[in-house]
């Protein structure tokens, strides 16, 4: 968490330059101390005492057939429990190919998911994986969401004091992923053009994802082609359901007025950062100066240009406009502009900019999600099936922090303090264990392990690295272009010679 010395300038005298230089040797006031993290305790609703227990906590069992009620699934091998498992397990396990899912299967690593008398591990006959590849395949997308919805209001609802002034604070903001020409791939997300002749090979996907400020959790996702835009998918995902009592936080992308819109009728408050540009129109809509401590009423109202959510008025937002200038020891000086539908005056703007300030931790849970669960690129071959990749990766990340949850209370810490890094790499050693008899006592190990994985207290600040990557020589040209056109030039190549 970044937290700010914050100076309010005021129409003060000038002073002179001797007056100047005896400031700039006095020390900078301490910073103030972070409101404390959130406790977590363990909630009789949950049960912690195995993996796949947990897993079965994350959601109820019997709301699986309410997602289901659009499909029909016979009794099979792979019931719906079990699909929603192993897509998780996929990208927990480190090893997200259908063989992996196959011989944990028969070893029964899925056995305690399975109804008695038909243990999954003896109802699988071959080493095939056209079994589970169809079982996937035909699992609809809808319950993979409605899933993974589940599973992060379930975490959130563990945290004793996650809410902040009486609202659930959520942080919004969007990543992309890669994806591979195959099936019907290159229609629904089109490749990713660099500006220059040469053919584009790979396929990008846009995704916006809500993360629990408490707990770090994942509450909602939508995944689209990148020729939508960021505002226009949070829009969207915002009015699919009612956000009551929430505050969302999210960086100047998504300052803009049918963003705000879309929240105030999802029934939510936002905490957004404005560009300068932004704030200045504003401003002077609401016959303002826009200086360093303002902190005035006023109403959005749209332009011409500003556009609206579907089936939404251009209506005025009443909110406040907060010009804070902020400083921190090391870095230069900057003015942070913030548009806020709290007005209550009891929440000062010093303490909205030291708020606003926590909503990096996003950037970690997208590197998390994206380097530690290898979801930067999706391996698939239709686009139904990288949305549910995708989805799924989400959900193995909700259980991952859950885990964490769990370590946390054990050791009475913010599961911020933990380390997301090295709790995933001590839960996959553990995960052959999560299937069998016997586990209780090690699992109970592997959450006193975790709570202890705390990361350090940097005593000098990192360098700054360029964001830059150092290529080793090879000894083959890069491939530019389709793989199948490269085959043909080959061929007509050894042809000749």
């Amino acid at each position: 968490m970044y937290v700010y010395v914050i100076h309010t300038y005021m129409s003060t005298p000038k002073s002179s330059p001797k007056s100047a230089q005896s400031r700039k040797s006095k020390k900078l006031p301490a910073p103030p101390k972070p409101d404390s993290r959130p406790q977590f305790v363990l909630s009789t609703g949950l049960s912690f005492d195995a993996l796949q227990q947990k897993f079965l906590g994350l959601f109820p069992k019997e709301s699986i057939s309410l997602w289901m009620a659009s499909k029909v699934f016979y009794s099979r091998a792979f019931t719906p429990l079990i699909i929603l498992w192993y897509l998780a397990f996929a990208h927990l396990s480190g090893d997200s190919s259908l063989e992996a899912v196959v011989e944990d299967a028969l070893d029964g690593g899925a056995d305690r998911l399975s109804s008695k008398g038909k243990r999954l591990s003896k109802k699988l006959r071959s080493d095939s994986t056209s079994s589970w590849s169809q079982a996937r395949g035909s699992f609809p997308l809808q319950a993979v969401h409605k899933a993974l919805r589940a599973s992060g209001q379930t975490i959130r609802s563990t945290v004793q004091n996650r809410q902040w002034h009486e609202m659930d604070p959520v942080v919004l903001d969007g990543t992309t992923c890669r994806l591979r020409p195959y099936g019907d791939i290159a229609q629904e997300f089109p490749a990713h053009r660099s500006g220059n002749n040469s053919q584009p090979y790979w396929c990008l996907a846009r995704a916006v994802v809500a993360f629990c400020m408490a707990t770090g959790a994942a509450l909602d996702c939508l995944i689209d082609p990148t020729k939508r835009s960021e505002q226009s998918l949070v829009q969207e995902m915002l009015m699919r359901c009612l956000w009551i009592n929430t505050l969302f936080v999210a960086d100047r992308n998504f300052g803009v007025y049918s963003v705000v819109r879309a929240a105030r009728a999802a029934q939510g408050h936002v905490l957004f950062r404005l560009t300068g540009a932004r704030a200045q129109k504003l401003a002077k809509d609401a016959g303002l100066k826009l200086q360093d401590g303002l902190d005035q009423l006023i109403e959005w109202k749209p332009t011409r240009h500003d556009q609206c959510p579907q089936d939404l008025a251009k209506e005025p937002v009443a909110g406040r406009l907060i010009a804070i200038r902020l400083s921190r020891r090391g870095f230069r000086t900057f003015t942070l502009y913030l548009f806020t539908t709290l007005v209550d005056a009891q929440i000062t703007a010093q303490e909205l900019a030291q708020f606003y300030g926590q909503r990096w931790q996003v950037e970690l849970d997208l590197r998390h999600v994206k380097t530690q669960l290898n979801l930067q690129a999706l391996e698939c071959k239709s686009a139904d099936m990288a949305r549910k990749l995708w989805l799924a990766g989400l959900m193995a990340y909700n259980l991952v922090r859950a885990v964490m949850c769990a370590g946390a209370a054990l050791g009475n810490k913010s599961v911020f303090d933990l380390s997301f890094s090295r709790s995933l790499k001590a839960l996959r050693k553990w995960l052959p264990k999560a299937g069998k008899k016997g586990s209780l006592k090690s699992w109970t190990r592997l959450l006193k392990r975790i709570a202890k994985f705390t990361l350090p207290t940097r005593k000098k600040p990192r360098p700054a690295e360029p964001r830059a990557i150092r290529y080793c020589k090879n000894d083959f040209p890069k491939l530019c272009g389709d793989r199948a056109q490269a085959r043909q030039n080959l061929a007509i190549s050894n042809a000749k010679s």
